[in-house]
């Protein structure tokens, strides 16, 4: 039967006795041993899908597990061929997976989302560019102006709009990288101007808390959305 891949531990490390994993009835989760390292896995099920029970079943098992020390969380849907397989893997990135535990060790993942008020952000687009307040006033004075004239005006402000989606995404990432270890780009998507990854110290959680508070109490055009403490799923490869 094939092996589903929850996360990578210090073999040192005590564990549950027990852990629940995905599928119904969930499957017990076990160890795969190599050297200094255990992988945590149970037996994958006939047929996998990223079903929300499962999906949270898998977090809970690398949030349990991290309880007592670091763990290399896998993505959802990791499945090897069988436990030789796993064990081989271990042993053939033992040294690479230790040193990014070490790096791991007492940091948690923050996810942070970020996107622009509308009305706020098209305020601040004018206040800063005294053409298009000019344009904008004559197009008021004229009572509205024409079709041709709104038609320009909305793709200068358009343009505006995203330029300051840039600029925002920049100033987000560099006020708040000063209070993590490191930082990952998610992918870009629409409807977010900002998807951003922080790996931050225990100690230095309120810092990065107060630091993301900040953001959107110091320009009222941005929402920010802060989610964590999570396991770091973003880290956790050494490459």
């Amino acid at each position: 039967m094939s092996t589903y891949v929850y996360g990578i531990t210090r073999a040192s490390r005590e564990l549950p006795d027990t852990i629940d994993g995905i599928g119904e009835p969930p499957l017990p989760v076990r160890t795969v041993k190599s050297g200094k390292l255990v992988a945590l896995v149970s037996d994958a099920p006939t047929e996998l899908k990223a079903k929300r029970r499962d999906l949270l079943a898998h977090q809970r098992v690398v949030i349990q597990a991290q309880v007592g020390g670091p763990v290399l969380p896998m993505r959802f849907g990791g499945v090897s061929p069988d436990d030789d397989a796993v064990g081989a893997i271990l042993t053939e990135h033992h040294d690479a997976y230790l040193e990014r535990l070490e790096v791991l060790a007492g940091r948690d993942e923050y996810n942070v989302k970020a996107n622009h008020q509308e009305e706020a952000v098209l305020y601040a687009v004018l206040a800063a560019n005294p053409q298009l307040r000019e344009r904008h006033q004559a197009m008021r004075a004229a009572g509205g102006g024409s079709h041709e004239e709104k038609l320009v005006f909305g793709q200068l402000v358009a343009g505006a709009v995203s330029e300051r989606e840039r600029a925002d995404a920049v100033l987000i990432e560099e006020t708040l990288a000063p209070f993590a270890e490191a930082v990952h780009r998610g992918p870009e998507s629409t409807g977010w101007l900002a998807n951003l990854s922080f790996l931050v110290d225990r100690n230095r959680r309120e810092d990065f808390l107060a630091a993301v508070r900040g953001l959107y109490e110091e320009h009222e055009h941005l929402q920010v959305q802060a989610t964590g403490p999570l396991p770091p799923y973003s880290f956790a490869d050494a490459g």
